[in-house]
């Protein structure tokens, strides 16, 4: 069986395998639709921790929250970035089948060099690790 994310994560040929490690695997991630605002970008903004970088602005992952039952305050609200943190290590698991799965743990492991499944047991490894 395959691993869950190597690094042929959904290239499902050889054809896609070569291409990739050949050509693209280098290349500058130009993407229109990101969740970064192009000042932020420009001013080489630093953020405070994951948590900044990860839920401040993506309302994806806030309606993933919201439907998995989450408060709010650990939203948008005022709660402390780890709390927020820990509240999205709870939801994450439960996006199994959503393209947030796969998006927050190719994120962990491209960005960050994480390659466990995050959830709440190993949320604060995972927290320490990517501070």
């Amino acid at each position: 069986m395959k691993p869950f994310m190597d690094d042929n994560f959904l290239l499902n040929s050889e054809t896609a395998i070569d291409l990739y490690h050949s050509f693209a695997k280098d290349m500058p991630i130009i993407d229109y639709h990101c969740h970064l605002s192009p000042q932020e970008i420009y001013e080489n903004k630093t953020f405070r921790n994951i948590t900044d970088v990860w839920l401040s602005g993506d309302h994806y992952k806030w309606r993933a929250l919201r439907s998995n039952g989450v408060e709010e305050q650990l939203i948008t609200g005022d709660a402390d970035d780890r709390s927020k943190f820990d509240a999205w290590a709870a939801t994450v698991p439960v996006t199994l089948g959503n393209p947030l799965y796969q998006w927050s743990h190719l994120e962990l492991r491209r960005f960050f060099g994480i390659e466990e499944l995050i959830n709440t047991g190993n949320a604060e490894a995972i927290w320490e690790k990517a501070n």
